[in-house]
């Protein structure tokens, strides 16, 4: 399918690795230029190199997005290089157990500005333009705000932001034409999700028994199937799809456990 994103310049924060590197590269497969924002100028290049071998384009921006000022200059690199802004994909962040009983305030602050603060800062200096292109936005969310998780406080509550973000932003930005909705994961193999495995004392055990709870196909989510809805949402085919928080998960969320 043709979704109409050829020459589109799409932000994708944290796009180098896991979930935004699958978002980055359907982009580029549909034609967008799809613009990785991220901590790592090695990572984001190795990705952009990897595109471009394709034929494909891509750009990035180096910043830490949990420092407040490092998302205005992000956005205005964008802007300085394309002159517009056609997209948006909120997905920087970090599962990093921030508990109840183990966190405390400074580390809790911290968490909320790895995990939600940029999402806002993002959109933010970025609405001007968004405001032009009537572009989308997508705010990449997880289940722990839904289902808790234990033992992350805070990464569970700037989800409960993110979703929360979502809806209001859809409401706020209704005037302007720009549709904003989140796409909620559950169980997705990434790199950081490997690297949590690996500190299990059974972790090929775990990995067993946490694909047997995922009702389609006993299987994690890929990347890529988040990926195709993400850049589904950002495209025009969507075009009367705003507000929806939209779980790509082989059901786990909503479906009865009683039926594995």
């Amino acid at each position: 399918m043709n979704l109409n994103l050829s020459e589109k310049i799409i932000i994708v924060s944290g796009g180098a690795k896991g979930i935004g590197e699958g978002i980055v590269k359907v982009l580029a497969n549909e034609g967008a230029i799809a613009v990785i924002i991220g901590r790592n100028e090695h990572d984001n290049l190795k990705l952009v190199n990897e595109i471009e071998q394709l034929g494909q384009k891509c750009y990035q921006v180096v910043a830490e997005l949990s420092q407040p000022a490092e998302c205005e200059k992000a956005i205005k690199e964008v802007v300085e290089k394309f002159g517009r802004i056609d997209g948006l994909v909120n997905n920087a962040g970090v599962n990093d157990g921030v508990g109840l009983e183990n966190g405390n305030y400074e580390r809790f602050m911290e968490s909320l500005h790895k995990n939600l603060v940029h999402y806002y800062l993002l959109v933010h200096h970025a609405l001007p333009f968004l405001k032009t292109s009537k572009g989308s936005i997508v705010n990449i969310g997880s289940k722990t705000a839904e289902t808790g998780q234990g033992g992350t406080s805070a990464y569970a509550a700037a989800n409960g932001g993110r979703s929360a973000l979502t809806r209001e932003w859809a409401v706020e930005l209704l005037p302007y034409g720009i549709r904003v909705n989140s796409l909620i994961v559950a169980e997705c193999f990434t790199p950081l999700y490997e690297k949590w495995i690996q500190t299990l004392p059974n972790p090929a055990e775990t990995l067993e028994k946490i694909n047997s709870k995922i009702p389609l196909g006993n299987r994690m989510t890929t990347a890529e199937e988040i990926a195709n809805m993400v850049v589904f949402l950002l495209s025009d085919k969507s075009s009367h799809t705003t507000g929806q928080l939209i779980h790509v998960d082989g059901g786990y969320v909503h479906l009865d456990r009683a039926l594995l």
